[in-house]
């Protein structure tokens, strides 16, 4: 039995997440599952379907792993799905109680990636090439976030044109759709594809680098 055709994200999903904020135990998911796996997972899979020009999805698991964390409720609050084109860069998707999120560039990376993003940061050509790229996402609306150093980094002079740049050890830009119109439409899967394409010369920066 095939994925069925994206329809759009229904109401009811945003419905499910907030409910699920509000009571995160298994007594809710147990008695809610029905409306998860019908009105989440099943057209989440599909929207994933209908991008696969991008290549493989990832849909994440709903279970959050609580083994190493204070936090120990049982459910992540949102459903994502990441579709990769490197280790932890690639793009994103998320449905959760706001609504719709996209988002691309990488999201982790071991201590050698961030010293060869550093290094190309630091490149006249190729840093100078990522400031194009996030800045024109930012002009378009994309708010830049990851993980980034409140000082400079080690050997880095706090005077350097891209310090902003380099003190990210990771590096993303998401926006926030919420809950217009067209989430509950098949229209739904032409805007995430259309922001994914915005944000290719951020995850292509990042493939190459990374």
């Amino acid at each position: 039995m095939g994925t069925p055709t994206f329809g759009g994200i229904p109401e009811a999903a945003l419905d499910f997440y907030e409910d699920l904020e509000a009571d995160n135990s298994k007594t809710f998911w147990v008695a809610h599952k029905h409306v998860y796996d019908e009105a989440v997972r099943a057209p989440v899979a599909a929207l994933a379907e209908a991008l696969a020009e991008f290549g493989p999805a990832k849909i994440f698991r709903p279970h959050r792993d609580v083994r190493f964390s204070k936090d120990k409720t049982p459910y992540k609050t949102h459903q994502g799905v990441f579709v990769a084109v490197g280790p932890s860069a690639g793009w994103y998707v998320q449905v959760d109680a706001a609504g719709l999120m996209v988002a691309g560039g990488f999201y982790a990376a071991t201590s050698e990636a961030v010293a060869q993003y550093r290094a190309t940061v630091d490149d006249d050509v190729r840093g100078s090439e990522l400031v194009r790229i996030v800045t024109d996402l930012e002009r378009a609306g994309y708010e830049r976030g990851g993980d980034r150093l409140k000082t400079s980094p080690r050997g880095i002079a706090p005077t350097h044109p891209r310090i902003d740049l380099l003190r990210h050890r990771t590096l993303t830009v998401s926006r926030q759709f919420g809950c217009p119109p067209w989430l509950s439409t098949p229209d739904c899967a032409d805007h995430v594809a259309a922001a994914w394409r915005e944000m290719a010369p951020l995850v292509e920066w990042c493939r190459q680098v990374l």
